[in-house]
């Protein structure tokens, strides 16, 4: 049977990201075929896919595999997943169109803004942010809009900004061609205070020209996300898939932009040990240790 990754909605950063793990470990020949698989809720979907057995790899934002390990909501049991790698720490951000009143974060409070699909992990990521910043769902008007439908919005004018996943993303630089955008920076010190909050998060830099409309670099909060599996997945499959990513970590970069800097995730498990990955206290797979240990990651 061939090992599925279930990751997102076609076209989406966890379908493309999936899809070229799928098939840089499908060329290998070390775990056969590898399909990916599309979900609608992304990591929601996929952790619960997991607990049926119905997938063996799954991509998950790192804020929600902690919820799924202590069966927290929206989980409502108890899901053993266990960590298989890191993927990717892309910056998530709002953005608006460059005529906009909307100057900084904290404009938001009265506006329209599409934040996903509701019950998605892009929704939560903006309850999260926002309610670090002491802005709750009461003080805008959230849109419940996936990533096509949010941008065709903003260009009407139906919306005042939309929350976007990492880019590159389709969705993202088609929006930039169609109308003058610019993303919503955040005022001096709410980084900071995000990050003293939330440990799921990563401040990143959004390179100028990343896509039109980005003038000068630009300071956002980036989520780590990462390929999970089940501690019932075998050993020998999931240490072929992640060692088969840890030795080609450039190529995937070549292939998917998203996984630019995958090395570097890699990087702390040389003096953190596994705890450098185990994030919401979800363990290392075994398999994936092997791997780790066998590349020299972890001694």
């Amino acid at each position: 049977m061939a090992l599925r990754i279930g990751a997102s909605t076609a076209g989406s950063t966890f379908y493309t990201q999936g899809a070229a793990i799928a098939d840089l470990v499908t060329r290998s020949g070390l775990a056969g075929e590898v399909r990916v698989i599309e979900t609608n809720l992304a990591s929601v979907d996929n952790a619960n896919r997991l607990d049926k057995g119905e997938i063996e790899f799954g991509l998950m934002a790192s804020n929600w595999i902690g919820l799924a390990k202590d069966g927290r909501p929206p989980f409502d049991h108890k899901i053993a997943l266990r960590m298989a790698s890191p993927a990717n720490a892309g910056p998530i951000f709002f953005i608006t169109l460059a005529r906009s009143a909307v100057k900084t974060i904290s404009d938001l409070k009265g506006r329209r803004v599409a934040v996903g699909p509701k019950g998605s992990g892009m929704a939560m990521h903006v309850d999260t942010i926002l309610g670090a910043l002491g802005i709750s769902s009461r003080d805008f008007i959230p849109v419940y809009l996936d990533f096509p439908q949010g941008a065709d919005a903003l260009v009407a004018g139906e919306i005042d900004a939309q929350f976007q996943p990492p880019i590159p993303n389709a969705v993202m630089s088609t929006l930039s061609e169609r109308a003058e955008v610019r993303v919503i920076p955040y005022a001096q010190g709410q980084i900071e205070k995000i990050l003293s909050e939330v440990s799921f998060y990563r401040r990143v830099t959004m390179a100028k020209g990343a896509f039109r409309g980005i003038e000068e670099d630009i300071p956002q909060v980036a989520v780590v996300n990462v390929l999970v599996t089940h501690e019932r997945v075998n050993a020998d499959a999931v240490h072929a898939v992640v060692k088969t990513m840890i030795e080609n970590a450039d190529a995937l970069a070549r292939m998917n932009a998203l996984f630019k800097g995958l090395a570097d995730l890699y990087e702390p498990l040389r003096f953190k040990g596994p705890a450098a990955l185990e994030m919401g206290g979800v363990p290392l797979h075994p398999g994936a240790l092997r791997a780790y240990k066998e590349t020299g990651l972890i001694a």
